[in-house]
């Protein structure tokens, strides 16, 4: 690897699966000392860490609620207590609850809002604050496709999803000025544990919709976030980049 990110340290919410796994392990190979996130897979953050400390890299996991102020501040106390800042922050962590509007419970509505919605929100303004001290940093959301031009059965999820692109552009504004730079990625149909449950005919009507014909891979997801957080892409800020093969053109 090219150690582009070399000492940066790193955090990377629901990081022990999927692309947040995807996205720790490449970040790792460049060279950053890596903090991820879990909620209820233990034995898979563990994995995680212990794959990135085989290949003498750094790297810990932090049993954390992104719903829970508490400990997105224990996360944070514990990286500056450890490291004394914070580089880059990945807002990964997210659930995907697929219904029709009418099919919806209140109750289904309001864990994707607190899981996708106010995570991010907590996570960007506890890790902002450390940021600005050093007058830098990189945040990244991990929006979707479906956030920028909507799903039938997921409006509640399309939403949330269309929540970190208006909250990126925002921030962007708000933290450009202190070297902090903001953006989101929007992945298309990516092969993860999310999407093993597709049905073959709906698997299929979305390949159609992929120019490149084939469906994503997390560590996709993870070379972009790479870009956005090192020096490579120091001057893009506030940009939604596609990783979709085409999906959205």
């Amino acid at each position: 690897m090219t150690g582009l990110l070399e000492n940066k340290v790193l955090l990377v919410t629901g990081g022990s699966r999927g692309i947040g796994k995807a996205i720790a392990l490449r970040c790792a190979d460049e060279g950053a000392k890596v903090v991820i996130t879990w909620e209820s897979h233990e034995e898979s953050a563990k994995n995680v860490v212990n794959e990135i400390h085989h290949k003498n890299g750094s790297a810990m996991a932090i049993q954390a609620d992104v719903r829970n102020e508490d400990d997105v501040k224990k996360v944070i106390n514990k990286i500056k207590g450890e490291y004394g800042r914070l580089d880059i922050l990945v807002n990964n962590a997210g659930i995907m609850k697929n219904n029709l509007l009418l099919m919806t419970k209140t109750e289904e509505f309001d864990l994707l809002l607190a899981t996708n919605c106010k995570g991010p929100f907590l996570y960007s303004r506890a890790a902002a604050k450390l940021m600005l001290k050093h007058k830098s940093g990189r945040i990244i959301n991990i929006s979707s496709v479906v956030g920028v031009y909507g799903s039938k059965g997921q409006s509640v999820y399309s939403a949330t999803k269309s929540f970190l692109i208006a909250f990126t552009k925002s921030l962007a504004k708000e933290l450009g000025p202190f070297g902090i730079t903001v953006n989101a990625i929007a992945p298309g149909f990516i092969d993860t544990d999310l999407t093993h449950d597709v049905k073959d005919e709906t698997r299929q009507d979305l390949l159609s919709h992929i120019p490149l014909g084939r469906i994503g891979q997390a560590d996709d997801i993870a070379k972009a976030v790479v870009f956005l957080a090192s020096d490579l892409g120091s001057y893009v800020n506030g940009q939604i980049l596609g990783v979709d093969g085409g999906q959205v053109i």
